[in-house]
């Protein structure tokens, strides 16, 4: 078993885009399999999320609330410079209403779920980004609406709701982190939590790659139904990591953090919450379909993007001891 994960650890990219791959074409060729694929997003990712959960010890999850430069670099980069990022590549979109509303919903909103995933993997501090994870949730809340009034009008604040965010911070966060958290007690003293601890060590690669197949495999139909018209967010998504990179590595070279934090800000800054603000753009009126596909083109843009920085931003961001190549 062990040369098995350890195959998968060192072949974990090609895998995670062979399971994009893999998503698209069950996608493609099971359309009516997309329902089932959606409903089963939230419980696929909240099991990595524990399994990712169980390997951050307890005692590190309140590190970053206590680390002050870590929390403004975290909270300039996503309240601040993103909204006027997101404000200026919007401006390409804005005669198109709906567009505009999908873009401003998924890129306003930082990820606080599978992100900590990625910077684990990318050698980030996972148990900072961790215990910020309800301070972005609860800020993006109340600033959300602001920032629509401000660039979209009233008319899309009226459909933000508190619901999803809170079923978010719960499903997602909460009950994984609790169960992880009795998962650790338990091994402390019995065999079987750490049994436990082995396998989902042992599975963090696999679930991503379950992860990722089951969100491409339930959006790659609608996006490529409506193909003609999204081509213009594309290049904005796109755009927008490139320049969020530069944001999050500079937010963070200003803060002087170590390397662990840095790159937990960089993911921070590049990672939306999009599987969050899915139902509220599922909520706008008929008028505005085509916010919905908005949102999930750019998470599989984001996916892509995710796989790329895992091995991008530890170059950008080397550990001091690390060689740079």
């Amino acid at each position: 078993m062990s040369r098995i994960v350890d195959w998968w650890d060192r072949h974990q990219i090609a895998l995670y885009l062979l399971a994009l791959a893999a998503g698209a074409a069950l996608g493609l060729a099971a359309p009516g399999a997309a329902p089932v694929l959606a409903h089963s997003i939230n419980p696929v990712l909240a099991l990595l999320l524990f399994a990712t959960f169980l390997g951050v010890p307890l005692a590190q999850v309140g590190s970053g609330l206590r680390d002050v430069r870590f929390l403004l670099a975290l909270l300039a980069a996503n309240f601040v410079v993103v909204p006027l990022l997101v404000w200026g590549l919007t401006r390409f979109v804005a005669d198109d209403p709906a567009l505009l509303a999908g873009v401003l919903l998924v890129l306003l909103t930082p990820c606080v779920d599978y992100v900590i995933v990625f910077t684990g993997l990318a050698g980030g501090d996972r148990a900072r980004l961790l215990s910020a994870a309800p301070v972005l949730m609860l800020l993006q809340l109340l600033l959300l609406p602001l920032y629509l009034a401000l660039t979209a009008g009233p008319d899309v604040v009226g459909v933000v709701d508190v619901g999803p965010f809170v079923e978010a911070l719960v499903v997602l966060i909460l009950l994984p982190l609790a169960a992880a958290g009795l998962i650790q007690v338990l091994a402390r003293r019995h065999r079987a939590g750490r049994a436990i601890e082995e396998i989902m060590a042992a599975a963090m690669v696999p679930l991503m790659m379950l992860t990722l197949a089951v969100v491409v495999g339930s959006q790659i139909v609608a996006v490529g139904s409506a193909v003609t018209v999204l081509w213009r967010v594309l290049p904005l998504y796109l755009a927008f990591v490139v320049l969020a990179v530069a944001v999050g590595v500079v937010a963070a070279k200003g803060a002087r953090l170590a390397a662990p934090s840095a790159r937990a800000v960089v993911f921070s800054t590049v990672t939306r919450n999009s599987l969050v603000v899915l139902p509220l753009a599922l909520a706008l009126p008929e008028s505005l379909a085509l916010a919905p596909l908005a949102v999930v083109s750019q998470t599989l843009v984001e996916l892509v993007a995710m796989v790329v920085l895992v091995r991008l931003v530890p170059r950008l961001i080397p550990a001091p001891d690390a060689p740079t190549r």
